[in-house]
């Protein structure tokens, strides 16, 4: 006579065990979530303070070179590419003084004044919400 073959129950998670793990996974989530978005938000305005100081120290390289900042109409471009009109740079230097103008972290270009008002020049973004002037980060408040 031939038996059937014992057969065990199949072992798996019960309803209980993975509603629990769900649970904890859902209380690490809501932890560490807002911790990581914060640092992004950080990463973003470091980064902008950043190319801002970059940008200054190149405007500054080309008042070295031509006596004076480019005025506000020839822009940052004129670190990148000569500028035409007034002031005309007569010791403008071959290459330029940087490779090419990055966009703020959240996409838009870097604004410039000059003069400035609240310093020389002035170079800035408008942060992460351009329409508000309380969140822009400009070469004047970089501490």
């Amino acid at each position: 006579m031939s038996h059937a073959p014992f057969r065990r129950p199949l072992a798996g998670f019960t309803l209980i065990e993975v509603m629990v793990v769900v649970l904890i996974l859902s209380i690490l989530a809501a932890i560490v979530v807002p911790r990581v978005v914060g640092r992004a938000d950080e990463a973003r305005i470091t980064k902008a303070k950043q190319d801002i100081r970059v940008l200054e120290n190149a405007l500054k390289m080309y008042r070295l070179d031509n006596f004076f900042y480019p005025s506000t109409d020839q822009g940052l471009e004129a670190l990148v590419q000569r500028p035409s009109g007034e002031p005309e740079p007569k010791n403008w230097r071959e290459g330029g003084y940087i490779e090419r103008l990055p966009r703020d972290p959240w996409g838009e270009p870097y604004k410039y004044l000059s003069p400035g008002v609240h310093s020389e020049i002035d170079i800035w973004s408008t942060g992460p919400d351009p329409r508000s002037p309380d969140d822009d980060i400009g070469n004047w408040n970089l501490e």
